[in-house]
């Protein structure tokens, strides 16, 4: 089993008994830093499944109309229906794991989490590396970042899944994600694709789909990426089980972290 793994097992049965720091807003000081992790420990991060949307009730703290962080005053906002923005993502890693959320969780860095200053918390959204196209989505529970370039703070999973923990900071945009509390969860009825790899050339692109061909897997198109160069589109995928097989034989053959695109 990897580390984090175990290290995750091994924290769940210490803060169960022993309780955990409590600092319900990230405002340490000093450097954080990532875990040491292998290759194969960030390409499970990699492949972390995005949490399920579901109804959720704002938390019992960290929702105060205003709070004070370094002697500036915060004004949390009274809903996040329909709430986009664009802006700086940062994250925040073992520095603060362990610790209690402004929401009351306990800060897990390897859960797809973030920290927001004025969203009313908790609520879902999904986070989109302008860089790269590739997107997660993320419970924010917690509040930051307090620094005024920046908009998000995410998980250190999160970070590795938008492929930016390396840089530190990227381009993102935040998309609130809602489920009304009367609103029956219902798991959508609509085909799994997956888009794979960025190559520069079509010959390239033609390529990677030829090795996918020769084992069996014979939907598979190539199509133009609209910030330059080609990819694979793979689908539709009719199981969750064949949707986790292909994902895992695109990485095997070295073709690129796939990208899962519900409905084509």
């Amino acid at each position: 089993m990897m580390r984090w793994l175990a290290w995750a097992a091994v924290f769940a049965v210490l803060t169960g008994c022993t309780g955990v720091a409590v600092d319900p807003i990230p405002t340490g000081t000093g450097q954080d830093r990532a875990p040491a992790l292998s290759r194969a420990e960030l390409s499970q991060l990699r492949q972390l499944p995005n949490p399920k949307v579901v109804a959720l009730e704002p938390s019992a703290t960290g929702n105060r109309p205003e709070y004070e962080v370094l002697g500036k005053t915060y004004s949390v906002m009274e809903s996040a229906q329909g709430y986009q923005a664009e802006g700086v993502a940062s994250w925040y890693g073992a520095k603060f794991h362990g610790r209690r959320t402004s929401s009351g969780e306990v800060y897990d860095m390897y859960r797809l989490t973030a920290a927001h200053r004025s969203l009313p918390i908790p609520v879902f959204a999904r986070v989109t590396n302008l860089r790269n196209g590739r997107s997660t989505i993320v419970k924010i529970n917690d509040r930051g970042p307090f620094h005024a370039e920046r908009l998000i703070d995410l998980s250190f999973a999160a970070a590795v899944k938008l492929d930016f923990h390396q840089a530190g900071t990227a381009p993102v945009r935040i998309e609130v994600l809602e489920r009304s509390l009367e609103e029956p969860h219902q798991e959508p009825e609509q085909p799994y694709y997956l888009h794979a790899g960025q190559f520069s050339s079509e010959d390239q692109a033609q390529s990677a789909l030829s090795r996918l061909a020769s084992l069996g897997n014979s939907s598979v198109q190539i199509i133009a990426l609209e910030r330059g160069g080609f990819a694979l589109r793979i689908g539709p995928i009719a199981s969750k089980p064949g949707l986790n097989r292909l994902q895992a034989l695109l990485i095997a053959l070295d073709i690129g972290l796939p990208t899962l695109v519900p409905g084509g």
